[in-house]
């Protein structure tokens, strides 16, 4: 989302990105892997993740799914080469909500739900030049 900020701009929209975290890990994640060119709020909750109807992927799903994408080469860069941001990875892991799965939503400046993809697992994201589409339709 990042690289293409400028094409999501030019349709008039802006990216807020949620994450399932306290404030103090968001800008741990800033430091290792920003920056990025919109805010990242937190959910520690999780409540208004729950409350739009996003999915916890259940912990052996998960755990299989990357095994099988790390053994077939599917899944490259899981765990990052850079020692800092491995750690992080590795701290989150075990530290964090890493099962909930996110979700991409587009909402009017009144606050109309106009458009919404939720994930059914990591590799379930939103495609960016379908949220484009999206934008462009509105």
């Amino acid at each position: 989302m990042r690289e293409r900020i400028n094409e999501v701009e030019a349709t008039g929209y802006q990216v807020v990105a949620v994450a399932p975290s306290k404030g103090s890990f968001i800008k741990q994640f800033i430091e290792q892997f920003g920056p990025f060119p919109f805010p990242i709020l937190g959910d520690p909750t999780r409540k208004a993740y729950r409350g739009m109807g996003h999915k916890t992927m259940p912990k052996w799903k998960l755990l299989a799914k990357a095994g099988f994408g790390f053994i077939t080469g599917q899944v490259k860069d899981f765990i990052p080469k850079n020692e800092k941001q491995k750690d992080f990875v590795i701290k989150s892991m075990k530290t964090q909500d890493v099962y909930i799965q996110g979700g991409t939503w587009l909402y009017s400046a009144e606050g109309e739900l106009l458009w919404k993809h939720i994930d059914e697992s990591p590799e379930d994201h939103a495609k960016i030049d379908d949220v484009l589409q999206q934008m462009k339709k509105r």
